[in-house]
């Protein structure tokens, strides 16, 4: 039995999509979840991660967890699991863990209670995923355009579907144990540019427009913690080397190049009409 938690996210609704299709056991768990939210077959628990004492019919009969970070309390949630009979964690971080600590202090807690769980486990280090984009959407529908900050800096966005097909194979497969992955599309692309690709996508044009930094700060503080507005904000604008790079991981463990984000916008152009 897999356990999926965020199974109603971007990465979690595909992992879960993904363990079904090879027609594996799956549990899919998230705060707000019905069996009309998951593939038939498939066993719906809502549960939440900020309360690890009400985790136990979530990990009940589970053997292997993809666990996201949530709550303030990883230690606890990784006891509940132990206690369920879960011999196996992938967790799914950030690659702000490793670049930017200061700033992404909450992943890294995940990371070093994982390593130190006595469970087998994997840690998935994301960059910025292809799915932000979406923030987006009801600018390019009503208006056509699309603002952001730092137009002109590239980072190499992650098609969510590649880290789910990942974190598929490091819970099927024990050869990615201890492993520590960063996960990133195959090139960067600066906003700009990903307007145009969903330009492309609707066969219209859609105007780009660059905020201040000032102005995307007043805008992520309102759903961010303050500490992660800023270290995003440093990633967006000046990010480091190893933000700029493309990691050989997605292709390392799947046998293929990621997707792009203009794929990614082809298929997703729906949301955006």
């Amino acid at each position: 039995m897999f356990v999926v938690t965020g199974a109603t996210g971007n990465v979690g609704q595909a992992l879960v999509r993904m363990l079904t299709e090879a027609l594996l056991p799956v549990t899919a768990v998230a705060r707000h979840i019905t069996g009309a939210d998951v593939p038939p077959g498939v066993r719906a628990v809502a549960a939440d991660l900020a309360e690890p004492t009400g985790l136990g019919a979530a990990f009940e009969g589970g053997e292997a967890l993809f666990l996201l970070v949530a709550g303030e309390d990883p230690h606890g949630i990784l006891d509940a699991a132990k206690t369920a009979g879960i011999r196996k964690v992938v967790l799914l971080s950030s690659q702000g863990a490793a670049t930017r600590p200061e700033a992404y202090r909450h992943p890294a807690r995940f990371e070093e209670a994982v390593q130190e769980s006595g469970l087998d486990w994997t840690v998935l280090r994301s960059g910025g995923m292809d799915t932000n984009a979406f923030a987006w959407a009801e600018s390019i529908r009503t208006g056509r355009v699309a603002a952001a900050p730092f137009g002109e800096v590239g980072l190499p966005f992650v098609d969510p579907d590649d880290v789910a097909a990942v974190a598929a194979a490091a819970l099927r497969q024990d050869a990615h144990l201890g492993a520590t992955y960063t996960l990133t599309g195959p090139a960067a692309t600066t906003p700009r540019e990903r307007a145009a690709a969903i330009a492309t996508a609707l066969g219209e044009p859609v105007r780009f427009t660059e905020q201040t930094r000032e102005e995307a700060h007043a805008l992520m503080a309102r759903f961010m913690p303050l500490p992660v507005v800023e270290g995003t904000l440093a990633i967006l604008g000046q990010p480091t080397e190893d933000e700029r790079g493309v990691s050989s991981d997605v292709e390392r463990v799947l046998g293929r190049e990621p997707g792009s984000f203009a794929a990614w916008a082809a298929r997703n152009a729906g949301a955006f009409r």
